[in-house]
């Protein structure tokens, strides 16, 4: 843009000059205004918004961990998709176990394993591993907890490997991954007495 106060003119020429550059500018630098502010106010709407959503999604999840048969619920949570939903997911899963139910659990649960969400997809891996065991089925456990490449998650995966050997009747195995376990967990731990006593039953 020019510069709109030409140097040499009179003040009273200058303060003309400033007149008419406002009135041929102004619309625009309302529009300017107008449009930067909407933009902060719609980032903050945005924002609130998303801020509720979580909010009732929240809501709708623990309505769900108290009455997991409320399907209108659990069908705004599968509508709205996100954490919440899978881990409604999960809560749906294991009152199929409760139940009895294995293949309905192993099926909630499947999807959830290719979760993008790195915990989830976890705790739905080592949930299948545990429902294939119940049903004695250690192969099966196994392969689903064969590619863990997360050390976070390593004693969890190498105590239900140790359980999978110990079905299967493969107790050097299991004794191994059990021993795995314990070097990678604090004495004060509970896991590291839970394996301490599963170790003392292979000796």
């Amino acid at each position: 843009m020019k510069n709109f106060i030409e140097v040499g003119k009179t003040e009273e020429e200058q303060a003309e000059q400033i007149k008419k550059w406002l009135k041929e500018n102004l619309p625009h630098i309302i529009i300017g205004i107008t449009l930067g502010l909407g933009g902060i106010w719609g980032f903050d709407y945005y924002q609130v918004a998303q801020n509720e959503k979580a909010i009732q999604a929240r809501i709708n999840y623990l309505s769900v961990v108290a009455n997991p048969n409320n399907a209108k619920v659990l069908t705004t949570l599968k509508q709205d998709g996100g954490a919440y939903a899978q881990q409604a997911e999960l809560v749906l899963a294991q009152q199929a176990v409760i139940k009895g139910d294995y293949q309905k659990a192993l099926a909630l649960l499947l999807p959830l394993t290719k979760s993008e969400n790195e915990f989830l997809m976890h705790n739905a891996k080592l949930r299948m591993a545990a429902v294939y065991l119940e049903i004695k089925k250690p192969d099966e456990a196994l392969a689903i907890l064969d590619d863990n490449n997360n050390t976070a998650f390593g004693a969890l995966y190498d105590n239900a490997k140790g359980d999978a050997y110990f079905v299967k009747g493969d107790f050097d195995t299991a004794r191994k991954h059990y021993q795995t376990v314990l070097a990678q967990l604090p004495r004060e731990s509970k896991l590291f007495n839970l394996i301490q006593m599963k170790l003392n039953d292979l000796n």
